[in-house]
């Protein structure tokens, strides 16, 4: 049975502060995981470093903004985000619908 798969478009605030991997590398990371919670990525947008409005970590004052868009089940929104909430690569994730 193949459940019926939603869009969505999700922003990913990456920090790569003192790690060897690129930001790059760190999204390729980020789409094996919406792979594995069986999403289907079909753009990828790297807006680039950005500085935050509210800081709330002295040390962190910007990071670079990427936009995924991708397709999944219903529950892949909920999956993904427990997936990367232990990954200290990614700082802060949202998820819409589109």
């Amino acid at each position: 049975m193949n459940p019926t798969k939603r869009n969505y478009r999700a922003t990913f605030i990456i920090d790569n502060r003192g790690k060897e991997e690129s930001v790059d590398q760190i999204i390729e990371g980020v789409k094996q995981v919406i792979t594995t919670v069986q999403g289907d990525v079909s753009a990828v947008e790297n807006l680039g470093r950005r500085d935050f409005v509210r800081v709330t970590d002295p040390k962190l004052t910007g990071a670079t903004y990427v936009h995924i868009s991708f397709s999944a089940p219903a529950e892949g929104p909920s999956q993904l985000k427990e997936r990367l909430r232990l990954n200290h690569n990614v700082y802060r994730t949202f998820v819409e619908s589109v």
